[in-house]
């Protein structure tokens, strides 16, 4: 089957990827040199990846993983000790963010022993504090009906599993960057039959992708849902109760994708990483982008466009040092506006 809608270009991804890395680089002070290694280590191994997944079965492809203990396997010998112990506690932190480690920190408790989620502003705001009593009940029915579109959005075993719970709580929740000035909610659920049960689950608005200046519409009309297919497409492991759902209140229709709050999510402390660690990471980072491109593409044409030279790992080296550079040129007038006070600057209390 063919057709004449444009494609996202492959390299958009790879170059947000290794912009990150020079990034990175530079705020831990790897020199220049040092630098251009993880940068191209990025790209090379997407690279070659793209290589190896074109001559793979589909089938093979899809059920590609990188698991945590292929991490530890192949690479703890080429890192100190001391990394190694790094990433076993990272690890072992991340199998603790669950939903119940969520009620404990962001949730308190009544002497009638009612759950609620804490006041912090503007970082947490309980719903109470952000509708007005004359749009509760709006707001209200509106959180009823998202639910009940969300529900229809997730496979049907997941439909069995999410409607043994209820809604306790529902409050606004800043993120990270790239959600701020959009809209992003948590929801306290408890099951029916035991409210130590809890689930926790995110709410976040998803707006017009920016591709759309240049690729025209998403096919998927409902933003929420376009995020979603995405993830579930590109990802090896998706979240398994990730859907979306419309909010809409006093004639306003606002997209929203949904997720767990906590579900063994978790970062890599970049901050930390000496160059062989961030290298190694580069490594990692590379394969699972390559991955990701190989399962939603055509893995065999990408494989053929990008050749077995190095020039495309040089030429990207360059772009992702140009971008360091504008990138810390914004940072230095970011911080200038808020030195004049033209902007407020909150630091986070999470």
């Amino acid at each position: 089957m063919t057709s004449t809608r444009p494609c996202r270009p492959f390299e958009w991804d790879l170059k947000r990827l290794v912009a990150s890395f020079a990034v990175a680089g530079r705020a831990n002070g790897f020199d220049d040199k040092t630098r251009a290694e993880i940068i191209g280590r990025v790209v090379r191994t997407y690279r070659e990846s793209v290589q190896t997944f074109s001559q793979m079965p589909r089938m093979d492809v899809w059920y590609s993983r990188l698991t945590a203990q292929d991490i530890i396997t192949e690479w703890s010998s080429k890192v100190d000790k001391s990394y190694r112990k790094a990433f076993e506690k990272q690890l072992a932190k991340a199998e603790t963010k669950t939903s119940a480690r969520a009620l404990q920190k962001l949730t308190t408790t009544d002497a009638n022993g009612n759950i609620s989620f804490v006041s912090n502003p503007p970082f947490m705001e309980p719903f109470d504090e952000v509708v007005g009593a004359e749009d509760r009940d709006a707001y209200q029915h509106a959180a009823q009906a998202a639910l009940v579109d969300y529900r229809r959005s997730l496979i049907s075993d997941r439909r069995v599993l999410f409607s043994g719970y209820r809604v306790v709580d529902l409050a606004r929740k800043v993120v990270g960057v790239g959600s701020v000035g959009t809209r992003c909610w948590v929801m306290l659920l408890m099951a029916d039959q035991d409210e130590s049960d809890v689930l926790m689950l995110q709410l976040k608005q998803a707006e017009a992708s920016v591709l759309e200046k240049y690729l025209g519409p998403s096919r998927a009309h409902h933003h929420g849902r376009r995020v979603v297919e995405g993830q579930r497409v590109m990802q090896a492991a998706s979240d398994i109760l990730l859907g979306w759902t419309q909010v809409s209140v006093k004639g306003q229709e606002v997209d929203f994708y949904v997720r767990q709050m906590w579900d063994w999510k978790d970062s890599a402390d970049i901050a930390t990483m000496d160059a062989t660690a961030l290298e190694i990471y580069a490594h990692m980072c590379g394969w699972t982008l390559a991955r990701a491109h190989s399962r939603s593409g055509d893995r065999v044409a990408l494989a053929g466009y990008l050749g077995t030279s190095n020039t495309l790992d040089r030429v990207l080296t360059g772009f992702a040092e140009d971008y360091a550079d504008q990138n810390a040129k914004d940072y230095a007038a970011l911080q200038a506006a808020a030195s004049a006070g033209r902007i407020e600057v909150a630091a986070s209390g999470w």
